[in-house]
């Protein structure tokens, strides 16, 4: 599946085997309990930290799957996980592939 183009469906069943996927999103880190993957993204300034969160926002509003975001000057992390299947699921892996293509990133 090219997680690029892909188009996230509502997902009820979290992913049985979430470690397969994560070779299609280098750089997403999962959490101890593999529920929730995350990345941190930095930049120069807070103009750009902006530009790259207003991108996020694009693709999250596209594919109706929301990310938790922590901001700051320089950085913003980036977290998804399916809240509705209690785990991850495809939909986050699909919007983490996108995030991490939008040219406004550039991992710290």
């Amino acid at each position: 599946m090219n997680l690029l183009i892909a188009q996230c469906s509502p997902q009820r069943e979290p992913l049985s085997n979430v470690d397969d996927w994560f070779a299609q999103v280098p750089g997403w880190l999962p959490d101890p309990d593999k529920k929730l993957i995350a990345r941190r993204f930095g930049f120069d300034n807070f103009y750009q930290t902006m530009a790259f969160v207003n991108a996020v926002a694009e693709i999250a509003h596209a594919q109706d799957h929301h990310p938790e975001m922590m901001v700051s000057f320089s950085a913003c992390t980036v977290s998804f996980t399916t809240h509705s299947a209690g785990g991850l699921t495809i939909n986050d892996f699909i919007c983490a592939a996108q995030v991490a293509a939008l040219p406004e990133a550039t991992a710290d």
